[in-house]
Order: structure tokens, then C-alpha cells, then sequence
């Protein structure tokens, strides 16, 4: 079963903004950290952005500055807001909830997460 829900992609042009959203369906939300991948065809996948527990974020460096992850937990649900969007950004974006609870450290490896989306469209034109 799907356990998180990526909403907010589409087409946009180089230079906009997209903000994405995560939903995840799990419970205990707030107690887990949560991150951004991204994969390109024929490419690897490729660490976002990410956001502890306690809320401390950290990024990819093709993506500081540009895109920014939070979270709101009464809510439950992330975002990734990313703006000056460029087209090396087009791929499809995958929102993760990691594997540990209660980890403050950083997660920067696909297997470090335990529940993954459907993945979510983001093309940029130029």
C-alpha cells in the first residue's frame, strides 16, 4: 500500500516556483524524520532535502539556496518549497519518511528511509 501521498508537480519554467507536499499515512508522524529525493531518467536517485524529528534541516548542495524543506506536524505534512527552479531540477520527486524514530542525526541514503511515495512529476523548461 502506498504510505506517503506527493502532491504539487507539474511543468514550470526555468526560473519559477513549485511547492510540493507530502502526506504521509503512518502514524507518529512528528516523531520521525521525513526527506526529499529526486531521479532523473537514467540517473541515480539523488538526496534533497532533509528534516529531523526536531525540525533541523540540511540539503543537497545542487539545492541550497533554492529549495527549502519544513514541516507541519499539527498537519501532517511536509513540503519542499523550491524556487529559481532550473532545468537540471526536472525529475520525479519522491517524499520518505525515514526508518528511525527519534534520530536527530542526518539521513542522506535511500535505505535510511523505510516508507517512500509514488513520486511526483517536476518538469522545468527553458
Amino acid at each position: 500500500q502506498v504510505q506517503l501521498v506527493e502532491s504539487g508537480g507539474g511543468l514550470v519554467q526555468a526560473g519559477g516556483s513549485l511547492r510540493l507536499s507530502c502526506a504521509p499515512s503512518g502514524r507518529t508522524f512528528s516523531s520521525y524524520g521525513m526527506g526529499w529525493f529526486r531521479q532523473a531518467p537514467g540517473k541515480e536517485r539523488e538526496f534533497v532535502a532533509g528534516i529531523s524529528w526536531t525540525g533541523d534541516t540540511y540539503y543537497g548542495d545542487s539545492v541550497k539556496g533554492r529549495f527549502t524543506i519544513s514541516r507541519d506536524n499539527a498537519k501532517n505534512t511536509m513540503y519542499l518549497q523550491m524556487n529559481s527552479l532550473k532545468p537540471e531540477d526536472t525529475a520525479v520527486y519522491y517524499c520518505a519518511r525515514a526508518a528511525r524514530q527519534y534520530y536527530s542525526g542526518t539521513s542522506y541514503l535511500p535505505h535510511e528511509y523505510a516508507a517512500w511515495g509514488q513520486g511526483t512529476q517536476v518538469t522545468v523548461s527553458s
